[in-house]
């Protein structure tokens, strides 16, 4: 298991290092989809748990699997196998694909690594190495958007890294302040209320294949932060516990209300994610308020986890295929089914993973164990009003395709039978019981009904639907900045946000000379790297 957990980190890290020669590039675009392997093999055969020390690494640091690592790890290297095959074919034409290729690995690597590490030190270190290479994917277009969501992005990206550090060293002294710190700095990424405001951006401005990694697979790093670092089921924690549960019902309802008032597929969906994640802060809110429930609440979070990782990801595949193959029925009837499963509808993995967390939470006290289910219901309802908005749009704004779409076809298959199938296989029976009775169905079936009837009055009575840039509450405080920084400039109106950058077509080539001078350096460091992660084959 020791070399297996050596390749699962070397292989991304590796083929990424091919990259960065000229000589290389061909082998290491061929070799790049299937980097993830080694990873996926380790989920499915590893013993569990199992621990690897290395005393001599870092502070010591611990990599190895757990039960929740396992799953986290299974749905991580699947999402990122299915993204890394699609984008072969999707960047197909594009002349800086390598480039594309390189920071997708280096970001790959660090989010398998956070899958394994055991430890804060490694944790910390795999964390920051995927959120800052992330930042490359964001930006790949170089357009205008791209450029302004990289900027969002890595800003609160720089900021969640200093609050998790913070937590980190106060939680070693046993600080009250950690828990605060550690639920933000982990929240940047989950998406919080106030938090949030980077996702919309980076989700529409980056390359169907990274925004499908970046809702699946990273953001449930955040989530992995929370389970590994917050004192879950060791102390009650009613102050922090009560702010996570408001937070969550918070970005259920806002996520939904703002995800409807958009127009561009890959910003609903953020905001989409922004509620589904929601129900997980409302869970790990409740295992802080109420220690005692969070045997049954861990296995389902890890559930919903898996469920909403892959349906988000299949979802953007499935847009990219939209796109390329035009909004045809076989194309409409495959986002049917991560659709569904986001809105809970029966025999989907959604509806296992809200049966799981129902009597999880049945438990808290007053004034929460009443009024929660009826809200979450509610929240069921948004999400499928804002499913059945995301398909509007696919039908109105797909026509012609715009490119060659081979290729694009299988690696979305792979990614919808994670959806029907890991969910299913994983699922505790008494999970399976609880979803397959009657009134678990009718209590589903309810609010994609309502959802349905809503929309077709809504169509009915042309009422037109509002409109929010993404980003939301960042406008303000960008044109804040903007009177600040430049105040003669004429401010524009709150639906075209301002930009403090230079002129588009400066600032690009500014940057990509700076990205220029990074080969050697990043080669020295992947090198480095490599080297000291090959020791662990020892």
């Amino acid at each position: 298991m020791d070399a297996l957990i050596a390749l699962s980190l070397l292989a991304p890290l590796l083929v990424a290092a091919l990259l960065w020669l000229p000589a290389g590039r061909a082998p290491g675009l061929r070799l790049a989809p299937w980097a993830p392997l080694p990873a996926l093999v380790l989920a499915l055969a590893a013993p569990a748990p199992f621990e690897l020390d290395l005393p001599w690494l870092l502070f010591g640091s611990r990599l190895g699997l757990d039960e929740t690592g396992r799953v986290f790890l299974l749905f991580t290297a699947l999402i990122w196998l299915a993204a890394g095959w699609f984008a072969r074919a999707w960047l197909a034409h594009d002349a800086r694909r390598h480039v594309f290729a390189g920071f997708f690995l280096l970001a790959q690597a660090g989010n398998l690594g956070v899958c394994l590490a055991l430890d804060a030190a490694s944790f910390y270190g795999f964390f920051a190495v995927m959120s800052i290479a992330a930042y490359g994917l964001v930006v790949h277009d170089r357009s205008a958007a791209a450029w302004r969501a990289g900027r969002v992005y890595l800003t609160l990206a720089l900021a969640g890294e200093v609050l998790i550090l913070s937590g980190l060293l106060l939680a070693a002294g046993a600080h009250p302040l950690a828990v605060a710190c550690l639920i933000l700095g982990f929240g940047v990424k989950t998406g919080l209320p106030l938090l949030h405001v980077s996702l919309p951006l980076a989700y529409a401005a980056t390359p169907i294949p990274g925004a499908a990694v970046l809702a699946g697979a990273m953001i449930k790093a955040g989530l992995l932060g929370w389970l590994r670092f917050l004192p879950l089921g060791e102390a009650a924690l009613p102050d922090a516990g009560t702010a996570m549960l408001l937070a969550g019902l918070l970005a259920i309802f806002f996520g939904s209300a703002v995800g409807l008032a958009q127009r561009q597929p890959g910003a609903l969906l953020a905001y989409s994610s922004i509620s589904q994640m929601g129900y997980i802060a409302v869970a790990v809110g409740a295992g802080l308020l109420a220690p005692g429930l969070w045997p049954l609440l861990l296995p389902a979070v890890v559930l919903y986890a898996l469920h909403h990782a892959l349906a988000k990801a299949a979802l953007f595949l499935g847009l990219g295929v939209a796109e390329r193959h035009g909004a045809t029925h076989w194309v409409l009837a495959g986002l049917a089914l991560p659709a569904l499963a986001l809105a809970g509808a029966p025999l989907t993995s959604g509806l296992l993973a809200k049966s799981a967390l129902k009597p999880a939470l049945a438990g808290l006290p007053a004034p929460w164990g009443e009024p929660l289910p009826a809200l979450l219901a509610l929240g069921a309802l948004g999400t499928a009003l804002l499913m059945l908005r995301l398909f509007w749009l696919i039908r109105r704004q797909t026509g012609q395709p715009a490119a060659p779409g081979r290729g694009l076809a299988a690696p979305w298959l792979l990614a919808l039978l994670g959806v029907a199938g890991l969910g299913a296989w994983l699922a505790p029976t008494p999970t399976w019981q609880d979803a397959l009775e009657a009134g678990a169905a009718l209590g589903a079936s309810w609010p994609i009904a309502a959802a349905l009837a809503l929309a077709f009055a809504a169509v009915r009575l042309r009422l037109p639907a509002p409109r929010i840039p993404p980003g939301d509450l960042l406008l303000p405080v960008e044109r804040m900045l903007a009177a600040l920084l430049q105040p003669g400039r004429p401010l524009p109106p709150l639906a075209a946000p301002p930009s403090m950058l230079p002129p588009p077509s400066a600032h690009p080539a500014r940057v990509e000379a700076r990205l220029r001078a990074w080969p050697l350096a990043g080669m020295l460091w992947l090198i480095g790297v490599a080297i000291l992660l090959a020791l662990l084959a020892r």
